[in-house]
């Protein structure tokens, strides 16, 4: 009976201590629940939480007050004043860039093979002619028609004597030639510059490699059927003059043939670089003579007054036929390009081989321009369509040629080319070919020979 006495005795003593207590001690007890067992720090209220979000550096706590209450301390509104305007500074205003004249970008309606505006939609439009004219032997000069074509190569065929392959885009003339065979070069010349190619006929070898080229259509030729009613190929006989020498060109007719075959497109090949300021660097050259192979010879004067070079052939003035000039040129360029010949063209014991000048890859060049010349390389960067000879410093920079006319003289090498800085005098003799002496007759059709 004693145990349940003491637990009576402590259940009364309990009583009376609670009721000596304040009647608002629950308030108080639900205040001390704030501290966390172990520390003195307050648990945060919500106005701290809005303090620690800002950049306030890390410290000890400040003991909160009674009432924690987080005042907004106004900011001053600043009075706007007027921003001060920047003064400018004069500055150069820089020059627009010129377009640039080749070698890959042209300003828009220029031919690429002159560096000059197209002097008519037509020509803009046609596509450029190859036109194999012959220059040996004498008697076929003057030929007519040379002086119209944009630009002109010159090369080297069998026995030391040169034959023209003149590119026409500008001007399209009713009477071109003597038109004469298509040699090995050809077939480099036509799709560097997307071009189609008008000759009289040419050997065997070189004919089936013409008709399995991709350009096949481009090519007109009597060997091929094209005769003087519809593709322009006339014969002009005259007394003293080989057959071979009596076959001429209007390409009038021509081109309508070639819009009939669907391949009279107005592409354009890509190479040359034409500025009216010469690349610096220029050496002075008035006179540059050409000996091919001891056989013929080419020389260029300049002609200060005229401002163009002038041709002269075996120390004789070369006159056109057609408009009555000696043979002129802005630009001249010489390439050195290596020569092959091609006896397995043709059967074993055959008396006939073809020469390859090897026009691709890349090879010593020389341009002349103004009266002036400059060395460098010609580059032929591949054998695409219409990717076109350039010529270029060591640096792979192109050299400047002057808008105009171009004469491309291709050699075995440049030990063949003289060059000085005066004039060369050069007296007509009575070789002289007399300007007279054009060929008129009635034309005749006919095809041609080699």
């Amino acid at each position: 009976m004693r145990k349940p006495l003491n637990i009576l005795a402590i259940f009364l003593l309990t009583i009376s201590i609670l009721a000596l207590l304040p009647s608002d001690s629950q308030a108080d007890l639900s205040a001390l629940q704030i501290t966390l067992p172990g520390t003195n720090t307050p648990r945060p209220t919500e106005a701290m939480d809005f303090v620690l979000n800002t950049n306030t550096p890390a410290g000890p706590t400040a003991t909160p007050s009674d009432t924690a209450t987080f005042t907004m301390t106004p900011t001053a509104t600043s009075t706007p004043t007027a921003t001060p305007t920047a003064t400018s500074t004069p500055t150069n205003t820089p020059s627009p860039t010129p377009t640039p004249n080749g070698p890959f970008f042209y300003p828009e309606g220029t031919n690429p093979l002159t560096g000059l505006p197209y002097p008519s939609e037509a020509a803009l439009m046609r596509r450029t002619l190859i036109v194999k004219i012959s220059n040996f032997p004498p008697v076929v000069r003057p030929q007519s028609g040379v002086n119209a074509a944009d630009v002109v190569y010159e090369y080297e065929v069998e026995g030391g004597v040169t034959r023209f392959a003149a590119l026409y885009r500008n001007n399209a003339p009713t009477h071109i030639g003597p038109v004469r065979s298509a040699r090995l070069i050809d077939l480099e010349l036509v799709p560097m510059y997307q071009a189609m190619l008008a000759y009289s006929g040419t050997s065997e070898p070189i004919q089936n490699m013409i008709l399995s080229a991709d350009w096949v259509f481009r090519s007109f030729s009597p060997l091929k059927g094209d005769n003087c009613e519809e593709a322009g190929f006339c014969r002009f006989p005259e007394e003293g003059v080989a057959f071979e020498h009596t076959l001429f060109l209007d390409t009038t007719p021509l081109y309508e043939r070639a819009t009939r075959r669907g391949v009279n497109t107005g592409f354009r090949a890509r190479g040359f670089a034409f500025s009216d300021e010469p690349s610096p660097g220029g050496q002075p050259a008035v006179d540059v003579f050409i000996d091919y192979f001891g056989q013929t010879n080419a020389r260029w004067q300049w002609n200060a007054e005229a401002d163009r070079w002038v041709r002269f052939t075996e120390d004789v003035p070369h006159f056109d036929a057609a408009d009555g000039e000696q043979l002129w040129a802005d630009n001249i360029i010489v390439i050195e390009v290596p020569h092959n010949r091609r006896p397995d063209l043709f059967p074993p014991g055959s008396n006939f081989e073809s020469l390859e000048i090897a026009l691709w890859d890349q090879g010593r060049a020389l341009l002349f321009r103004e009266g002036q010349f400059w060395q460098g390389f010609w580059r032929r960067r591949s054998r695409d369509e219409g990717d076109a000879l350039q010529v270029i410093f060591g640096n792979n920079t192109p050299i400047l040629m002057k808008p105009g006319r171009t004469w491309v003289n291709v050699v075995r090498g440049l030990g063949n080319v003289t060059i000085q800085d005066e004039r060369v005098p050069v007296e007509a003799t009575a070789t002289t070919i007399a300007l007279t002496a054009t060929r008129t007759p009635v034309p005749t059709s006919a095809f041609a020979e080699p």
